[in-house]
């Protein structure tokens, strides 16, 4: 089969990309390389520079037999949709509609789209199964929500088979030379400060859990790539499969807690510096995965150590960090 991944050389959709070309499957990589890196595509892998709001790079890349889309590209920043809520609502909103518009236009009929816990916000439900209350606590989150809705109702009205995954913090590295080189994800924070020699932030410690630093959910990126390429099969089979589902393990690792695991992998004594809130956090997000489980296989094994351990021996190997 033949998909084109949006955000194809990005961090997650790099890695989709790869797992991808290992089983055997045919990819175009669209990508407006605003924080891609065109080194993360495997050789020989077709490219289509543009942006999802652009008609005319949009149906370069679906055109020519395209069997499905798997829907990475777009604005990923909660905390810093609240201050740029219309960037936010362009990119994810709009890029959206413009990107079914052009399937409808290149009979593509399937897409596998990345959504997130984002849009159930603050919640307080010990673990998240996806009939959950929808609370979006930022533009980013809302953004995510009516992505999902523009699918259904699409879906309704043409028939175009979508599912929606919802994940969580997403890290580690399965691919060599692939690595969360967001200036916002937490270990991205972490490394880079102790990289320069600076104190890592911590964003707000006045919480109500154990440690008063937010708890997440934290899945390994390669399990998470290889759920889209299994549901992007599916739907492509015409097999049956419920409009979303949460990518989680179940489990919940606090900020501090994942902070104590850097140290110990990294071998750097630090304390980090603690900071007010972020706009948008939510306090506590941890979910199920057993729908996912049930209906495509999903599993998630790595320990936060395993994925701890894995981005930083990719983040050493890009800066020249010794050991």
């Amino acid at each position: 089969m033949k998909l084109c991944v949006t955000g194809g050389a990005g961090y997650i959709g790099g890695h989709t990309v790869h797992a991808l070309i290992e089983a055997g499957h045919d990819v175009v990589v669209f990508d407006n390389f605003s924080s891609g890196r065109p080194d993360v595509v495997p050789d020989g892998v077709p490219v289509v520079t543009g942006s999802v709001t652009d008609p005319d790079a949009l149906d370069e890349a679906l055109s020519g037999g395209v069997d499905g889309v798997i829907h990475f590209a777009g604005f990923k920043h909660a905390g810093v949709s609240v201050d740029k809520p219309l960037l936010t609502y362009e990119e994810n909103v709009v890029g959206m509609m413009r990107l079914v518009e052009a399937m409808e236009r290149n009979d593509v009929g399937s897409i596998v789209f990345s959504s997130s816990s984002a849009v159930y916000g603050d919640v307080s439900e010990p673990v998240l199964f996806e009939d959950a209350p929808k609370r979006p606590a930022s533009p980013y989150g809302e953004s995510k929500l009516i992505g999902e809705w523009i699918l259904q109702n699409q879906g309704v009205a043409t028939g175009i088979k979508h599912c929606s995954l919802r994940y969580f913090n997403v890290v580690g590295s399965a691919v060599s030379g692939i690595y969360d080189t967001s200036p916002y994800s937490l270990l991205s924070m972490v490394f880079t400060a102790l990289h320069k020699g600076e104190t890592p932030r911590m964003f707000g410690t006045d919480y109500d859990t154990p440690d008063g630093t937010c708890i997440r959910d934290f899945v390994h990126v390669g399990p998470l790539a290889r759920a889209h390429i299994d549901v992007a099969e599916k739907l492509i089979a015409g097999e049956a499969l419920e409009p979303a589902y949460n990518l989680g393990s179940g489990t919940g690792s606090s900020v501090k807690q994942v902070m104590d695991e850097v140290g110990r992998v990294t071998g750097i004594d630090f304390t980090p510096q603690e900071d007010p809130r972020r706009p948008g956090d939510p306090q506590k997000v941890v979910a199920s995965g057993d729908l996912a489980a049930r209906d495509f296989g999903w599993k998630m094994e790595q320990s936060v150590a395993d994925m701890v351990s894995s981005a930083w021996r990719e983040y050493q190997a890009a800066h020249g960090v010794s050991e």
